[in-house]
């Protein structure tokens, strides 16, 4: 009695149901060729994942029902386990759906919904409430559900009706720390079922949210004997040969590092192949936040899909142009440079009555800022390529942004990258292939908007910044237990406050790679207008 399962971790494309169908379709081919009797894809895999509101229309669910038919048409000689959504009786489910000998032989709706971080199922379907077990080759196999297995219930359920093994469909996005979190959650159901488990996941970029695979199986004894790649599609056939799972090959899993660089290559490659962009312009700043998004925009795309502009004004210093174009023969991209000073001075002179007799203040560096979106918005109007913003995590919790300036683009690609992970992943990029020149990463940041500026001069530094903001922001931890740990107040109470009047910027700012726990995103809701206080 034997039974070889291939698992299918596909990239798929949300409400692309007729590309993500072919897809299904060639990865179970080729699982027919390496000897399995059964394919298992991710969670929602028919029409990707998350779909959100798409789910709100019926129109929706009837042309997944085509399309499932037409795929179990072709489907020949393997059957297949499919994710997708379900109507039925005027209730929608998240679903999954055996096909075998052309035919529909079972389908099993999740039951477990998830209302949390970035996940708002309540919002779209209801729960299933029947445990679902299919015979192959006389190996009873359960199916579940992504959340289904982070619960206790629905693992138990399909134990109890006679599952042996327990084949589990998800689609699980990325954050830092997320596959030993899934690999300890299925460890504490084999603990209660006695199943062998099988996890497919999802890989690819959607939005914010980027799928990491890593699909991996347990056997009986909590051991992982096979894990495929991350942050790309994979095969993988598995045996279950009537007692437990054999071991099968297992990649080596990466550092920190390593993990998050490829999760933002995978989302800005995802996110402009997907959207139909034919590249990417970045503005450079010769500093480490533009250096690093432009490594990863090469990484990405590739160096001619990516065109860097410089765009100095009088307070830019000789060295950042010196760095940005040492970067940029480093990769090889369109490089040019448009200074801002003419449109300084046309500016300046239109707004000299209003401004008169009133200091220089931010005022004046929100316009240079300005400017560069503009010049930067402009070219990506005329090319159709796509404006990759460069800020991140830190300032976008402090507001050290500009609305209509360094905030002006389509994409933010470091949105949820703190600025000491910023220092440490160019560091780690820089071990695989010197591309970001030193003195970008040892030279202390500045906006250069004005003489002499740099960071530090208004802000904590960014080891206390990204601490403080890690604790209030990620962790919802109280001003007061965060001074008690050992922060200072007057940090503390600053950091909070210009988080909060913040709010209004981060809400019209692009959208951006999730790889936190939590970002600035689906999993972020405050209020702009609040005037909550917390307590101190």
């Amino acid at each position: 009695m034997s039974l070889k399962i291939a698992i299918a971790q596909i990239n798929a494309t949300v409400g692309d149901l007729a590309g993500n169908a072919a897809r299904i379709l060639d990865f179970a081919k080729r699982a027919k060729t390496l000897g399995a009797d059964l394919v298992v894809t991710p969670e929602l895999g028919l029409c990707g994942y998350p779909p959100e509101d798409l789910l709100l229309r019926d129109d929706f669910y009837a042309s997944c029902e085509q399309e499932l038919d037409a795929l179990a048409a072709r489907l020949d000689g393997i059957s297949l386990l499919v994710g997708h959504p379900l109507l039925q009786h005027g209730r929608r489910f998240n679903a999954a759906t055996l096909i075998s000998d052309g035919k529909r032989v079972a389908t099993y709706c999740k039951q477990r919904l998830p209302n949390y971080e970035v996940f708002d199922e309540k919002r779209y379907f209801d729960t299933g409430d029947t445990p679902c077990v299919v015979t192959f080759n006389g190996v009873r196999c359960g199916i579940n559900i992504c959340e289904d297995v982070w619960v206790e219930g629905p693992a138990d359920l399909a134990q109890a009706a006679g599952a042996e093994i327990l084949l589990v469909l998800n689609a699980s996005p990325y954050h830092i720390g997320k596959q030993g979190l899934r690999t300890q959650v299925l460890r504490d159901r084999l603990a209660s079922t006695g199943l062998s488990m099988i996890y497919v996941n999802q890989v690819g970029g959607q939005d914010e949210l980027v799928f990491d695979g890593g699909s991996f199986a347990l056997d009986r004894k909590g051991n992982v004997v096979c894990q495929l790649a991350k942050f790309e599609e994979a095969l993988e056939v598995v045996e279950y040969d009537g007692s437990d799972l054999r071991p099968g090959s297992q990649e080596l899993e990466s550092c920190v590092e390593a993990e998050v660089y490829q999760a933002l290559v995978l989302g800005v490659r995802d996110y402009l192949g997907k959207n139909g962009f034919p590249g990417a312009i970045i503005g450079l700043s010769g500093g480490i936040d533009s250096a690093l998004t432009l490594a990863v925009a090469v990484d990405a795309l590739g160096p001619e899909k990516v065109r860097a502009v410089m765009m100095p004004s009088p307070y830019t210093a000789d060295i950042s142009l010196d760095d940005s174009r040492d970067m940029i023969h480093r990769l090889g991209v369109r490089y040019d440079e448009i200074p801002i000073e003419p449109a300084m001075q046309v500016f300046s002179a239109m707004l000299e009555k209003e401004f008169a007799g009133l200091p220089s203040d931010t005022t004046e560096e929100n316009l240079q800022a300005r400017i560069r979106g503009m010049i930067l918005m402009a070219l990506s109007n005329k090319s159709g390529s796509l404006v990759l913003t460069t800020g991140n995590k830190s300032e976008m919790a402090v507001g050290y942004c500009t609305l209509y300036g360094d905030m002006a683009g389509g994409f933010a690609v470091i949105k949820d990258i703190a600025k000491t992970l910023v220092y440490r992943l160019s560091r780690w990029r820089n071990t695989v292939g010197e591309v970001i020149p030193e003195r970008i990463i040892t030279r202390p940041p500045s906006a250069e908007l004005k003489p002499g500026q740099t960071d530090q001069d208004s802000l904590p530094p960014y080891e206390v910044l990204d601490a403080i903001i890690e604790a209030y922001m990620e962790r919802d931890i109280s001003p007061r237990e965060i001074i008690a740990s050992g922060y200072d107040e007057a940090d503390v109470r600053r950091v909070v406050r210009l988080l909060k009047i913040s709010e209004y910027k981060r809400r019209q700012a692009p959208v951006g790679i999730r790889v936190t726990p939590r970002g600035f995103g689906k999993d972020w809701r405050y209020p702009i207008t609040n005037r909550y206080a917390d307590p101190y």
